[in-house]
């Protein structure tokens, strides 16, 4: 048999279909993939083997019968250890919760794949509270990437990432506050997608607040379109929540980018990047020009936002720890203490002043999306480097958004933003190119997407499948 592992969800749900292999035996490949490649990378926390055969057995019968609950039945999922799961501890990387529960409630995004049939596997890494753009904690340890262990893959949802990309399930959960989806994309090969804010409810709601988005990480677009049409939808639970699209994401999705209007920031006019990514994303806009794009280089006009996103950020930060007793700031991340008692202790009028800049960046982008369909910028101005570190090496600041310069101002705005890979440097790496929209135009960005997925002409290899690879 074909290595069920390997496979997208698509190919998973059409084999299930014709009954060449049920969604048990993916199950199990996936289980077996799990224990031989996560010890290398420390994407889970926690594996539910047998809560996850006896979701798988359920799925198989009801596709024997002809009666699926639709095209997610039987897909092998991980969720980032953020979102509540009934039956699985969410621990959020901190010893400040206990394991012990109950945990008798869903998240709307996990409710939503349980409706569908998807074979939940476990829970995956995360920093503290998903604080920070790697993913180790001091409880979970440190996640490394499938390209190779000794190196970083990101975060904050870097074990949903890790996985992903070995092979330990097709889809995976992540959440994104300020990048946390797309920086372990850009950094581990993936494919995934901040929606518009409210597109995914989030319950409990993050004490982030409207900067927090949760989101598909796949291995191909068509599959992110498909896992944002599960989770997508009204759920009361989330005051913010958008109403549930009448329109599958995978509608239109080949349709390519000819006539669109682009407009490309190779370095949204702040940003220094190395060389390799700036080569190879510029490569990738004129994939998507002779794709019948029409490409303009241009800067939006804002210059970065990183003070009012560290008051937001870190004030979020603070929040996390009023629902724990006196004393906890002291059992915690030392960096994240340090950046809450000197980020996120400021005024009502530091705060406002933040929204403020917040409420104009949304206006500017507002209005560039008047003359552009979609914005284009490397997802990351850099690729992975050492695990276990905060920052690259010599890096000048402590601070993750130092280095994320692309990422957080589109939480800022609450638009779409996807990441898909372009390419890998001399030394194997692999960089990406982040495609924003204007809020509410998910689809389009997930399009042009697919269009430069097609037209790269460079299939999906797992990380595993390199010679650097995780084994």
């Amino acid at each position: 048999m074909t290595d069920l592992s390997a496979m997208t969800a698509a190919e998973l749900v059409a084999g299930y279909r014709t009954g060449a292999f049920t969604p048990l035996d993916a199950t199990r490949a996936v289980l077996d993939t799990i224990e031989e490649r996560d010890p290398a990378v420390n994407a889970f926390v926690r594996v539910d083997p047998d809560g996850a055969l006896e979701q798988a057995t359920a799925s198989t019968e009801r596709w024997r019968a002809g009666r699926p609950l639709g095209s997610a039945d039987g897909v092998p999922t991980s969720v980032k250890d953020i979102l509540w799961t009934a039956g699985l501890p969410t621990i959020r990387g901190t010893w400040l919760i206990d394991e012990a529960g109950p945990w008798p409630e869903d998240a709307p995004a996990v409710a939503r794949l349980r409706e569908a049939g998807a074979v939940i596997t476990g829970k995956t890494t995360t920093p503290e509270f998903a604080w920070k753009g790697v993913t180790d904690s001091l409880r979970h340890g440190s996640t490394g990437n499938p390209w190779d262990p000794a190196l970083t893959s990101g975060g904050s949802s870097g074990g949903a990432a890790a996985a992903v990309g070995l092979g330990m399930g097709p889809w995976a959960l992540g959440t994104d506050g300020g990048g946390s989806v797309r920086i372990p994309a850009s950094f581990t090969g993936t494919v995934t997608i901040k929606p518009t804010y409210g597109l995914v409810p989030l319950y409990p709601a993050s004490p982030f607040g409207t900067l927090s988005h949760a989101g598909p990480m796949t291995r191909t677009v068509t599959d992110a379109a498909a896992l944002l049409d599960v989770i997508a939808g009204f759920d009361s639970r989330d005051w913010s929540a958008l109403p549930t699209p009448r329109t599958s994401f995978l509608t239109g999705l080949d349709d390519g980018v000819e006539g669109l209007r682009i407009g490309f920031s190779p370095t949204l006019g702040y940003v220094k990047n190395d060389p390799e990514v700036e080569r190879l994303v510029r490569a990738a806009v004129v994939v998507l020009e002779a794709e019948g794009a029409q490409v303009d280089e241009v800067d939006p006009g804002f210059t970065d936002p990183v003070e009012a996103f560290d008051v937001l950020w870190f004030c979020g930060a603070a929040k996390v720890l009023d629902a724990y007793p006196a004393g906890a700031i002291d059992r915690i991340d030392p960096l994240l203490r340090e950046g809450i008692e000197t980020k996120g202790r400021g005024s009502a009028a530091d705060y406002l002043d933040a929204t403020a800049v917040r409420m104009d960046l949304g206006r500017l982008m507002g209005r560039f999306h008047e003359t552009y369909d979609l914005l284009i910028t490397p997802t990351m101005p850099i690729t992975a480097f050492e695990r276990g570190r905060q920052t690259p090496e010599g890096w000048p600041s402590p601070w993750w958004p130092s280095w994320t310069p692309y990422t957080y101002p589109f939480n800022m705005t609450q638009q779409p933003a996807a990441s898909v890979p372009c390419g890998t440097t001399d030394a194997g790496l692999p960089v990406g190119l982040q495609i924003v929209g204007a809020r509410h135009d998910d689809a389009r960005v997930l399009r042009a997407a697919r269009a430069y997925e097609r037209a790269s002409g460079e299939p999906f290899v797992r990380p595993v499948d390199n010679p650097r690879g995780a084994r």
